[in-house]
């Protein structure tokens, strides 16, 4: 069962994984009355800064940086520091990265919301991207299946008190039988019908969820459609009969 007592809409994270600021405050303006909580990761980041940050959230939407900081742990750990000033709902540090940095960043968030009385940002710790499996984690040097792995990182990160983790749907039964609601659970890689694009390992939005996610970063699916606001609608409905 999923952690969260969430709406179906609720679930759902747009990824704004555009070039162009315009572009994607064009989709916030767009999609804000059916989602509420949108994915900024490098690709907009490198664009408009910090300022798509600000903006966002000032107009009311709650945003989840994707930037999945992977480096010594005290790079990390200012960078999560950093983090907690522009008031944002969750952000992305890599479990490969480690107990140590995953550590860091969890005590260096402690203290900076604290220190600024602003709310806690949750962090999630990325496990393995679901473009990846057994072959091409074999070629980086990690053996066995791919669950096998997300399990390890899952266990370093609940050691290191990291609040969720972002892993493919097909990982996601058995984080819950291993660790129930220890975690918010993030699924990326969502998909409908037949297409998968990159993803190697995606999973349809009411699979997701009734294996036991929180929520969905959905992208592509939506914003290449011809009528997103139809999509959404649906991936909302198969969400709900999922729960």
């Amino acid at each position: 069962m999923s952690k969260l007592n969430l709406k179906p809409e609720d679930r759902i994270i747009l990824a704004l994984d555009f070039p162009e600021f315009k572009e994607a405050k064009s989709w916030v303006e767009r999609l804000k009355v059916r989602v509420k909580t949108f994915k900024v990761g490098p690709i907009l980041f490198l664009n408009s800064g910090p300022t798509v940050l600000k903006e966002f959230i000032e107009n009311g939407a709650k945003i989840f940086l994707d930037l999945k900081f992977h480096d010594i742990p005290s790079t990390v750990e200012k960078s999560s520091r950093q983090v907690v000033g522009y008031g944002i709902k969750m952000f992305t540090i890599h479990a490969l990265g480690g107990f140590e940095m995953m550590k860091k960043a969890v005590e260096a968030v402690k203290e900076e919301s604290e220190k600024l009385s602003k709310p806690k940002p949750l962090i999630l710790a990325v496990t393995i991207l679901t473009s990846q499996n057994e072959e091409s984690l074999k070629q980086i040097g990690i053996n066995g299946s791919s669950q096998d792995a997300v399990l390890r990182l899952a266990s370093l990160a609940d050691k290191a008190r990291v609040d969720g983790l972002v892993a493919s749907g097909r990982e996601v039964e058995i984080l819950r039988k291993e660790f129930g609601n220890r975690f918010t659970l993030v699924v990326p890689g969502i998909r409908t019908g037949t297409r998968a694009d990159d993803h190697l390992r995606a999973v349809t939005p009411a699979e997701a969820v009734s294996q036991g996610a929180d929520y969905l970063v959905i992208g592509r699916v939506v914003t290449e459609a011809r009528d997103p606001e139809a999509v959404l609608d649906e991936i909302v409905l198969s969400v709900s009969q999922s729960n």
